[in-house]
């Protein structure tokens, strides 16, 4: 395991130690599941822009043709 030393804002220190408090955690496990989820949301963005990139107009049409017309589920439409 690594460690790093990070320089905070006051207030952001203050908080930190609140919210860890209030979820039993040290301020050092916040901050490791905070980074993690942050880091886990950046990779699935870059994710979401590597299939995006990779994807062609005519094969979803094509694939969306096969989809079969059908009424929409009760409550699942779209607002006037």
């Amino acid at each position: 395991m690594s460690a790093m030393s990070i320089r905070l804002p006051d207030s952001l220190h203050r908080n930190a130690r609140a919210y860890a408090a209030r979820e039993g955690v040290s301020v050092n496990q916040l901050v490791a599941t905070a980074l993690a989820e942050k880091l886990a949301a950046l990779g699935a963005e870059d994710h979401l822009r590597s299939r995006a990139a990779r994807g062609q107009r005519g094969a979803f049409d094509q694939a969306l043709a096969l989809v079969p017309s059908a009424a929409p589920v009760e409550g699942d439409v779209l607002p006037d």
